[in-house]
C-alpha cells in the first residue's frame, strides 16, 4: 500500500526524527486511560518542538483533510485524547521548555508538554508556587491540565487550572496563531478567550504556549485523618466545616474499598477496618494549629470514631501519597476483582453542592446494590467532587451493561442534586450524552456555532465533547 502523501509533508516540514510510524508506538497513542472507551489507530504520531512545527502540521493535515488529535501525557479519564482512525496525534512531549519564570510578575510561560510536577519545582526555587495539583501532576502536562481544566487536591482552597492561566497561544484549524490573555495582575480588554480554550479539550485549537499566574509558597501545613462509620457521615462532616466557615486546603474522602486498594497496592498501615476516611489540611501559619483543632471538633461532632494529626511532615506526606495512589491501586483492585486481564473501570466524575454531598455518597451506595457492582468512591470532598470507581468484567456483556447503568444513574442523580456531569476530568468521549442534558439544547447549538466558527472542517478532535 503506498504511503499516505500526508507523510512526505509533515517529515519535510519536521524532520525523519519527529514522525513516527511504528505500529506499536501508534497502538501506544491510541488512547487515554479512560477505560472502554472507543479508540482509533492513528496514521502517524508527531513531535512538534515548538509553535512552528504545530502550524506546519495543522496546515499540513488540512490540506489533505486529514483530522488532528492532541495529546499531552495520556493521563486524561474521559477519552479526549483518544485517537481517530487515520488522524494525525500532535504529541507535545518534545514541547517541554519552561520559558520564562517572572519573580516580580509571579507568572511562568510554559510549553504544554511541561510536566506539572517539574512547573512546580522550578518556580519554587523562586520561592513561588504552581497550586493546581491533580492526582497524576507527576506525568500529566500543563497543557493537558488546561484542555480540560484539571483538578486536584487542593482545588478546595486555591481552585481548578483555569484559575492560574493568564494566557495561551493558540494553533487554530486554519493555522493561524492566536494569543489570548495577558501578563498583566489585571485586564478586561475584549472577550475572554481565554477561558474559551481552557477546558475546551483540543476541540478548537492546539494549546502551544501557556501563561500561568503563581502564588507565594506556602507555609508548612499540617493534617488529621478522620475515620468515619459512614460515607455518609464523612459527607455531614465536610458540610460541617464548610457552614463553620473554615476553608482547608486540602479535604479528600476515601471509602474501605480504596482504603483496602491501596494498602494491598501499598502498605502503609491505612485503617481498612473503616467506612471512610477524611483527609484534611491547613496551611495557615501561625493559625494553623488552632484550625486544625477547629477541623478536628467538626470531624468529632459528626460522628468520626477516630481523629488523630499527623506527626510530623513525613507521615502528612505519605497520607497524601496515598491519596495519589488511588487510581493505579483501584486498577489493580479491578484485575484482581476479574482475574485474566478483564477487570476494568469505569471512572465517574460528578460534582455536586457540599450540602448535597451526604445524599450523593448515599445515593451512590445504593445504586451499587441495585445495580450489583462494586463502586468505591475517593475524590475532593471539599468541593464537593466525588469519583466513583464502578468496577467490570470487560469480557462480561452483563457485567458491562449494569456498570453502565450504574454510571448513568450516577449521573442522573448528580445533576438531580444540582450538581454537573464532570468537575475536573472533562467530558471526552465518556460523557456527550450527559453533557448535552446538563446545557440543554440552546447549549448544544452555542456550542456546535462556536466550534463551526473556529473548525468549520470539523478536524481538530472530531467525535470529543458534543
Amino acid at each position: 500500500m503506498a504511503a499516505h502523501p500526508l507523510l512526505d509533508d509533515l517529515r519535510g516540514a519536521l524532520g525523519d526524527a519527529a514522525v513516527l510510524t511504528d505500529p506499536d508506538l501508534l497502538a501506544g497513542h491510541a488512547r487515554d486511560e479512560a477505560d472502554l472507551c472507543d479508540s482509533g489507530v492513528p496514521l502517524v504520531v508527531v513531535r512538534p518542538r515548538d509553535t512552528e512545527g504545530v502550524v506546519a502540521v495543522v496546515r499540513a493535515a488540512g490540506r489533505h483533510g486529514v483530522p488532528v488529535v492532541p495529546q499531552g501525557a495520556r493521563t486524561g479519564l474521559a477519552g479526549a485524547a483518544n485517537a481517530v482512525d487515520g488522524a494525525v496525534v500532535v504529541s507535545t512531549v518534545a514541547m517541554n521548555r519552561v520559558r520564562e519564570i517572572d519573580p516580580v510578575g509571579r507568572i511562568a510561560v510554559v510549553q504544554p508538554g511541561v510536566v506539572n510536577a517539574a512547573l512546580a519545582r522550578a518556580v519554587r526555587e523562586h520561592g513561588l508556587w504552581y497550586p493546581p495539583d491533580p492526582g497524576s501532576w507527576e506525568s500529566s502536562t500543563v497543557g493537558g491540565n488546561v484542555a480540560t481544566n484539571a483538578g486536584g487536591m487542593c482545588c478546595v482552597k486555591y481552585g481548578v487550572t483555569g484559575e492560574y492561566v493568564l494566557g495561551l497561544e493558540v494553533v487554530l484549524a486554519s493555522g493561524e496563531v492566536l494569543r489570548t490573555g495577558r501578563r498583566t495582575a489585571k485586564g478586561v480588554a475584549g472577550y475572554d478567550l481565554t477561558r474559551l480554550f481552557v477546558g475546551s479539550e483540543g476541540t478548537l485549537g492546539v494549546i502551544t504556549e501557556v501563561t500561568v499566574a503563581l502564588r507565594p509558597a506556602p507555609e508548612q501545613s499540617l493534617t488529621l485523618v478522620a475515620v468515619f462509620p459512614t460515607v455518609a457521615t464523612a459527607g455531614g462532616a465536610v458540610a460541617g466545616i464548610a457552614g463553620r466557615g473554615l476553608t482547608p486546603s486540602l479535604l479528600e474522602l476515601l471509602d474501605r474499598t480504596h482504603l483496602r486498594a491501596i494498602e494491598a497496592y501499598r502498605p502503609m498501615g491505612l485503617r481498612t477496618d473503616a467506612e471512610a476516611l477524611l483527609l484534611a489540611a491547613v496551611d495557615t501559619g501561625a493559625r494553623a494549629a488552632d484550625d486544625l483543632a477547629r477541623l478536628a471538633e467538626v470531624c468529632t461532632a459528626a460522628g468520626a470514631d477516630e481523629v488523630y494529626a499527623a506527626g510530623d511532615a513525613t507521615e502528612a506526606a505519605a497520607l497524601l501519597q496515598a491519596r495519589r495512589l488511588a487510581h493505579p491501586a483501584m486498577e489493580r483492585f479491578a484485575a484482581q476483582t476479574y482475574p485474566g486481564g478483564n477487570g476494568g473501570l469505569v471512572i465517574d466524575d460528578v460534582a455536586v453542592p457540599r450540602a448535597r454531598l451526604a445524599e450523593l455518597l448515599d445515593g451512590v451506595a445504593r445504586i451499587a446494590e441495585a445495580c450489583r457492582v462494586p463502586i468505591g468512591v475517593v475524590g475532593h470532598a471539599g468541593d464537593g467532587n466525588m469519583h466513583p470507581n464502578i468496577v467490570v468484567d470487560r469480557a462480561d456483556p452483563d457485567s458491562l451493561a449494569r456498570g453502565r447503568r450504574a454510571f448513568d444513574e450516577i449521573m442522573a442523580l448528580g445533576l438531580e442534586l444540582g450538581g454537573t456531569c464532570t468537575g475536573e476530568h472533562g467530558v471526552g468521549l465518556l460523557k456527550r450524552d450527559w453533557l448535552a442534558r446538563e446545557i440543554g439544547p440552546v447549549g448544544v447549538r452555542v456550542h456546535q456555532a462556536i466550534k463551526g466558527a473556529l473548525d468549520p472542517a470539523g478536524l481538530l478532535n472530531p467525535g470529543k465533547v458534543f
